[in-house]
This record gives C-alpha cells, structure tokens and sequence, in this order.
C-alpha cells in the first residue's frame, strides 16, 4: 500500500535536493479535509533555501511531478496542500485489510528488538484499588501495542513486596494477628492491620523503630518474618489474579523488589569501586549535582538496609544482562519523577550506554476521589473489584432496558463493563490528573468504550443480514464517492501510523481517539448511506466497508484490552 506521505516526502525532496527523512518530519494532516489530505508548510525551508515560504511553495508545485496518487496539489500562503485520488486509496485500504483482515497495520519494525513494560506492580498485602488502575491498563496495552508491532515484549509486574511496609505489616501480626482470621477477604484485612500500626507509629517512635528492625531481619534472612511475608504475598497474589485474569492482564515475570535484595550488594561495590558513594550521616548516598540534580540518590540507609531505588537499580542491571533491552518502560506515576531521574542518572555507573539511554518512565497523573486524595495508611480507597462489580452490573441494567430478550447478558455485561472502565482509564493522555467520578464511568453515551462496542455491534449487524461478503474482483471502488464513505476510509488508512505515534509516545491514548474517530465516520457513513440496497454493485462496495470497519475497531480495541460483543 503507498506511504502517502513517504511519496510526497520524496517529490519535495527531488525539487529542493534535501533529504527526504527531514522532509517527512514537516508534513503535516490538516485540521481540516478542505484544505487537504496533507499539508507541507514551506516556512520550515525558508532559512535553508534563503527564499520566502511563497516563492518556495510556487516552486515546488510547478515542479513537482505527480502521478495517480495525487489528485491536486495547492499552493496558499506559503503551504502546499495535497490532496490525494480517493478512488485510488479506496481500493488501496480497503483491499488491504480485506486480504490482510486482523493483521493489517501489524508490523516487523520491531524485529529483533526487546522492549520491557514493567507495569501494575502492587504492594503486597494492600488492596488492588482504582490507583494501580492506569497502570495496570497503561502498561498493559503499550504491552499488546509493542508486540503487535513486531517486538520482542517483556512484560513485568515489579511488585511491591520488599521494604519498611512489611516491618510494619510483621509487627502488626504479631501484636494483633490472632483477631484476624485470613483465611477470608485477607486482603481488607492485612489493609486494617496496616492502617492500624500505621496510626500507632505516629504515635510511639518504639514502634516504628521495632517496623525497620523488622524489616533489617527479613533482610538478613529471618525465619519468622521471612515466613510471615511469604504468606502475606501469597494470599495477596491470589486476590490480584482475580482482577487480572478479569482484565485479561497477563505479565512474563513477577520478579518484585524482593527477587533483586540478593543483587543489591553488587550494586553497591561497583559504585563504591567506581567512587561514586560518599557518606552522609551514616547513610550511603550518590551526589547527582553533575547530572543537574539536586537532591542525592541514597543507596544504603545508616541501619544497612536498602531502599527500593537500589533494588530499581539492581533491576536494571539484571534486565540488561538478563534481556539485553533496547527499550525498559516504567509505567508509574509521576510523584516518582524525581525518583526515576536519581536512579536513571546513577544507571550510568552499572550499564552500558546503550542501557541507560533505553531507560524510559512513562510518568501518568494521579487518581483522586471527588473528595480528595487516596491514601492506603487512611483506609480511604476505591477497590478495583468493587468499580468493576458496580460498572458490570450497571452495564447490565441499560442492556436489559435496552434489549431484554439479549442472549449471554451476562457475559455482554461484563464486556461492556470493562470497556468503560478500560476506555475511561486509557482516553485521558497519561500526564493529566483524572478524578475518578463513578458517574463519569458509568456514563454509556457519547466518546465512550460502550459506543465504540456498539459501532462494532452495528457492523456484525449489517454483515449479518448481507450473508456474504462480496471478493475484492466484486467491487467498483469508483462507487463510494460520499464524503463519509471517504473520511471512513481516510481513518481506517492512518491505523498503521497511529500505531507508530502510540508507541513513539507510549501514550495509549492516541489509539484510544482514533477508535472514536473511525466509530464516529462509520456511523456518520452508516446513517447516511444505507448499506443493503438494490444496486447489487453499490450495495457490494459498502459491505466491504463495513467490513473491513469491523475489523479495524475489533483489532484496535483489542490492543486496548478491550473485547468486543457480537450483541449488544
């Protein structure tokens, strides 16, 4: 299939005698179709070229030499705009993914490439609650994304079980375990015990100094807290699994903080060999001024212990010997900004260049309940499985209101139920706060996952009622002449390009707009063109667009986590 704007890269490229990867850069998709399928703003070569955006954009059009896949080229105020032969890239795209079908914008680019996503990573014996949600889902398509796209993806769920939490955690046991029966909902339970010691460190220093001895004894190895964080792992791992094998999350490693805490000495001597750790009240710490960091990365807390930035690093030691990464994401919030650029700079000292510059923190906001912050230490959380339990049952409710006799309600609901959650989580570019409304999650009209469903569901239905789907030697591509049929087949043509940007930015959200945006064509196409007409040959033409549609909005939503219904 052409690579309209490769084509038009070259073209500009022959007139101007530069190359053609600097001209690619520039070319831009106009906010509007009326002025263009693509755009190339002159401006940019004025400095280069000595001469005005005008003159260079005159020049270029009596010059260029163009075929049939260009329709027209115009020149106005200093930009050219292209507008590409709609019959030709009809029958370019929609052959493409007839014959292509799910694996159309797939991709080897990522052939012979390693690509960790490290992502979820919850603290064991927590609760599993709508703040680990971006990343759990973050990470999670960025996963499907890479792979789809020809890389070798490993994904890691770095869970949180190391640390002063399990002082805490063992301290509270054996002052109050035997009240706690966890056998049952063990979850909330450990949660009550850590919110309650917690309150009680504040008030008696004794106690926290007794959590970190704790916490130096699991280090060292201790039998009893060893075999007390053991159990709180396990019975917390069953839990999460409840809510990833209902996410369809699924990771290659859960080596957690705890899997590097016998790495971590090494860490140490090769900093302390390169003279890199100087002492700071007891504790061993890295000075990062050179790097433009002000605040030190400590290593080593004055009691010995480590902190996770060591064991961060010691990770990423292992994953480059282990993996040899050319890309290692952290999907994490961006209150550790400050912690990834420490161990980011002090990775310099362990790996090679090739490692540390592949280092990537794929920072997102925060979610915050309407009233405020969460917080594990007050108790004032939403769980995951309680958001996901309302959303599904509510999904159920507007489903039987809106198609009582449906058949498989219940499975229908729980997809469509995720599909809110799913979509309302990944919609929002990373950077930006969310608050978490559930009105706002429950709501199944407009730029939803539930519309993006029911797009699709529309689709199933037409090709259903068509009982066949037309070959390619059927159609007359020359038939779909309306601008929705076009602009249709215009979004279904970016897909492989908005692929490319959503990784390039590691930001979800990108595809998460373009479903809308293919959804909302296809239904303004849909309502304006009935598509099982009399005129055998028009009406073949449209099956296979809605066809290919399907298989689009199917493939895309898939690399969301989102699973599509037949029904709805």
């Amino acid at each position: 299939m052409i690579d309209y704007k490769k084509t038009i890269a070259e073209k500009i490229a022959e007139v101007v005698n530069l190359d053609e990867n600097e001209i690619i850069e520039y070319i831009e998709i106009p906010p509007q179709r009326e002025m263009g399928d693509y755009a190339f703003p002159c401006f940019k070569l004025a400095k280069k070229l000595k001469k005005s955006p005008i003159e260079i954009a005159k020049e270029i059009k009596e010059k260029i030499l163009i075929d049939e896949s260009i329709e027209k080229i115009e020149e106005k105020s200093g930009y050219l705009n292209f507008y590409i032969n709609s019959t030709k890239l009809i029958e370019e795209v929609l052959t493409e993914i007839y014959v292509q079908k799910e694996k159309y914008g797939k991709s080897d680019i990522g052939k012979g490439k390693n690509v960790i996503v490290e992502y979820s990573s919850p603290n064991i014996a927590k609760p599993f609650h709508i703040g680990h949600l971006r990343t759990t889902l973050i990470g999670n398509s960025l996963y499907k994304i890479y792979k789809f796209l020809g890389y070798n993806t490993i994904g890691i769920n770095h869970l949180g079980d190391y640390g002063t939490q399990f002082g805490k955690m063992i301290e509270a046991y054996k002052m109050w375990g035997n009240e706690y029966d966890l056998s049952e909902d063990p979850i909330n339970k450990m949660m009550d015990m850590y919110v309650r010691i917690n309150e009680l460190c504040k008030k008696d220093e004794k106690v926290l100094e007794a959590c970190r001895e704790n916490f130096r004894l699991l280090e060292n190895g201790d039998k009893y807290c060893k075999e007390l964080w053991e159990k709180f792992k396990e019975l917390s791992l069953k839990e999460f699994y409840k809510i990833y094998d209902l996410l369809d999350v699924k990771f290659d490693s859960l080596n957690g903080e705890a899997f590097y805490s016998d790495k971590i000495n090494e860490v140490v001597d090769i900093l302390e060999k390169k003279g890199k750790l100087t002492d700071s009240e007891g504790a061993k710490i890295v000075d990062l001024e050179d790097e433009g960091i002000n605040t030190p990365c400590i290593i080593q807390k004055a009691n010995g212990s480590s902190i996770y930035a060591t064991r961060d690093l010691a990770a990423i030691l292992y994953r480059a010997r282990t993996y040899d990464f050319d890309k290692c994401l952290y999907v994490v919030a961006y209150e550790q900004n400050l912690h990834f650029k420490q161990v980011f700079a002090v990775a310099k000292n362990l790996v090679d260049e090739k490692y540390y510059k592949g280092l990537t923190h794929v920072s997102y906001g925060m979610v915050a309940l309407p009233t405020g912050k969460m917080s594990t230490r007050l108790g004032n959380v939403v769980k995951i499985d309680d958001l996901i339990n309302e959303t599904i049952n509510k999904a159920k409710e507007i489903i039987t209101e809106k198609n009582d006799n449906l058949e498989n309600k219940d499975d229908v609901a729980k997809k469509v139920g995720l599909a809110a959650i799913i979509f309302n989580t990944l919609s929002t570019t990373t950077n930006k706060d969310q608050i978490f409304d559930w009105n706002v999650a429950l709501n199944f009209q407009g730029e939803t996952g539930p519309y993006i469903q029911y797009t699709y569901v529309r689709t199933k239905s037409v090709l259903e009622k068509s009982n066949t789907i037309p070959s390619i030697s059927e159609i007359d591509f020359s038939l779909l002449k309306e601008e929705t049929a076009i602009n249709t087949v215009k979004t279904l043509y970016n897909f492989s390009e908005i692929l490319m940007n959503t990784i390039e930015k590691n930001e979800p959200s990108i595809l998460a707009r373009y479903l809308i945006e293919l959804a909302q064509n296809y239904n303004n196409f849909y309502n304006e063109n009935k598509v099982l007409i009399d005129d055998e040959n028009l009406k073949k033409a449209r099956i296979l667009l809605t066809k290919d549609a399907e298989t689009v909005l199917k493939s895309g939503a898939e690399l969301l986590g989102i699973q599509m219904p037949n029904k709805m």
